[in-house]
């Protein structure tokens, strides 16, 4: 293979304008082979030749003829919304959810399997979960796994994509000490091996999924908040996002117990577990039929409870003046307020964008109060620039964005699915010398 100056080969060059042009096509629209040109800076042949490839391969189709300025009509190009799948698994707090799209990322098919009892992260039934819901989605869509990409899964926790065997999970707060869960859904061959699982933090694919095609488009620098019964977030710079552990900063020394142990956590505070055992412990009542539990209990006086339905009470109560209820959301404010002070005085960012069932249930109740806190607890100069917003993907964001995990890697593989990576053969003078040493022994 020939390799240029920068050590590139022709076929990393290839693989690149492959990408490059889908790419555009992707998230620019229809366009025609003339307008490609000036929009990936490849020459007029080098479209042509590109293109070429991409329709006979499947993946581009003609949209439409567009009239020229005295020319001749030019031949509008697009994506082909059939030519490739994908699947998104969201593990969430209450249930795992799976949906099924096409290369356009719409909607094909979707189900969700509850967690029972409610909260339970068990891995092994969300791992059968997991081959239920694919098997559920491929059968009702009537799609086969010869145009499947990959299913991306969002978790909790921390996720280790370079341990030995595959992905790996560390997840404090839900129990998971280094789940191998790459490996445990491989073996439920659900699959063919050719077909990858890509999994990573559910707040950094609800990132790349605003970033992609929510409120978060057009910015270089982003930090997209999950808020459910925890809290996490995800900072995005110039498309590359990492998972960041925001809801485990300390903001009170010696404070309330948090799930991962620790105390004085920010989670501890404003994830919606946290509201709610606040304003039972005042005396509030979120559902569970009786008065309030004490700080001693903690998390666990609240458990059994539907929390959706329970922030929902919190939120009707405060809207009829309840005095309580405002109280707690005040409160709660100005932590995640503080917490997003330090955001934007550590990374700067242009946008902040809340999502999460919670946070898209919460915001439009504590936001104006949100950002007042944390202009008051940032330094002047980084508060002066930044936006702090509501996603707009909505609840199912973390799935779209867990989609968006193969989606990604076939764009930079220039459109041709990866397959598993092999070992490299050795070179055939060691394996005549180790045939020469068994010989001799």
């Amino acid at each position: 293979m020939t390799t240029g100056r920068s050590g590139r080969t022709v076929r990393d060059l290839r693989r690149g304008n492959r990408s490059a042009v889908l790419r555009r096509l992707y998230f620019g629209g229809p366009m025609s082979r003339q307008e490609l040109g000036p929009e990936t800076g490849l020459s007029s042949g080098s479209v042509s030749n590109v293109v070429g490839e991409l329709v006979a391969d499947g993946l581009l189709e003609e949209a439409g003829i567009v009239d020229s300025d005295g020319g001749r009509p030019r031949t509008l190009l697009r994506v082909a919304p059939g030519s490739a799948h994908m699947i998104g698994v969201d593990v969430g707090e209450t249930r795992v959810r799976v949906e099924l799209f096409d290369l356009t990322l719409t909607e094909l098919a979707r189900t969700e399997l509850p967690l029972l009892p409610r909260g339970c992260y068990d891995v092994g039934p969300i791992v059968d979960h997991v081959r239920t819901g694919i098997a559920t989605v491929l059968a009702d869509a009537g799609v086969g796994t010869d145009r499947l990409l990959g299913v991306g899964v969002g978790v909790p926790g921390i996720v280790d994509r370079e341990a030995p065997g595959g992905t790996v999970v560390h997840g404090q707060t839900i129990g998971w000490d280094a789940v191998p869960l790459e490996a445990l859904l491989r073996a439920t061959k659900a699959l063919p091996e050719e077909v990858p699982y890509l999994i990573d933090n559910g707040a950094r694919t609800l990132g790349q999924a605003e970033m992609w095609f929510g409120a978060g488009r057009g910015a270089r620098e982003a930090v997209v908040v999950l808020f459910g019964s925890g809290v996490g977030a995800s900072l995005i710079t110039d498309g590359s996002g990492t998972a960041l552990e925001w809801g485990h900063l300390t903001v009170s020394v010696g404070g309330r117990r948090c799930r991962c142990g620790a105390r004085g956590c920010l989670e501890a505070y404003t994830g919606a577990e946290s509201v709610l055992a606040r304003w039972a412990e005042r005396g509030g009542n979120p559902g569970r039929g009786n008065g309030g539990a004490d700080e001693a209990e903690g998390i666990e006086g609240i458990e059994g409870i539907d929390e959706e339905e329970a922030l929902a009470a919190l939120l009707a109560a405060a809207d009829g003046g309840d005095a309580l209820a405002l109280e707690v959301l005040e409160e709660t404010a100005e932590y995640l307020g503080a917490g997003l002070s330090d955001l934007i005085n550590l990374f700067r960012p242009e946008r902040i964008l809340i999502g999460g069932w919670a946070g898209l249930l919460l915001g439009p109740h504590v936001l104006p109060a949100v950002r007042e806190h944390a202009t008051r607890y940032s330094l002047r100069h980084p508060a002066a620039r930044v936006s702090i917003d509501l996603g707009s993907l909505g609840p199912d964001a973390v799935t779209v964005g867990a989609a968006t995990l193969p989606l990604s890697a076939f764009f930079a593989a220039g459109g041709r699915r990866t397959l598993p990576e092999r070992p490299p053969e050795q070179p055939g003078w060691q394996t005549a010398l180790e045939v020469r040493s068994t010989t001799a022994t």
